[in-house]
């Protein structure tokens, strides 16, 4: 094997490490970004099972009420109550005209 041979065996070698450092590197984003879902989708089950936890406690709410209290906990909470996003976050606490028509229900 000749000098050029062997740099050039040296240079795709090199080319072949770049990209797997490349594939690497995006499948330490993915595990990132996966990792931080999981430790929001653990604090809002942390969240849900204390609010749980609350309402389990309150036995003092006469029936016909509990269930408007429990559904204006739950958007207190942060979430939607309306019928086309129940259960997801709100994002950024902010109001949704559906979940307030919900509220405003007699």
């Amino acid at each position: 094997m000749d000098k050029k041979d062997l740099f050039d065996a040296f240079d795709g070698f090199s080319q072949n490490l770049m990209v797997t450092l490349a594939d690497i590197e995006a499948m330490k984003k993915q595990v990132q970004n996966l990792v931080n879902e999981n430790t929001a989708l653990r604090l809002e089950n942390s969240k849900l099972r204390v609010r749980l936890g609350q309402l389990g406690e309150e036995q003092t709410i006469k029936p016909s009420k509990q269930g408007k209290k429990y559904i204006e906990g739950i958007y207190r909470d942060g979430f939607h109550i309306c019928n086309d996003y129940y259960g997801q976050r709100r994002e950024n606490d902010e109001e949704c005209m559906f979940c307030m028509e919900v509220l405003d229900r007699e």
